[in-house]
């Protein structure tokens, strides 16, 4: 594993860090700023948890 940068939607939203086999997502982006240090198994895995976490975002801001 090596470091990458985290695209999403063609917007740079983050950086991938390799700690002990995992990936350490940085988020560069307020939007996903809830999702900072935490610990995935695969870059996949980071851009499915923005996605839901963007959708859940929205359905906060339309509900309200």
């Amino acid at each position: 594993m090596q470091k990458q940068a985290v695209v999403f939607n063609g917007q740079e939203v983050g950086i991938a860090v390799p700690v002990e086999n995992r990936l350490k997502f940085i988020a560069v982006r307020f939007n996903v700023i809830d999702l900072d240090n935490r610990l995935f198994d695969t870059v996949t895995e980071i851009r499915r948890a923005i996605t839901e976490h963007l959708a859940s975002s929205d359905r906060a801001i339309i509900s309200h």
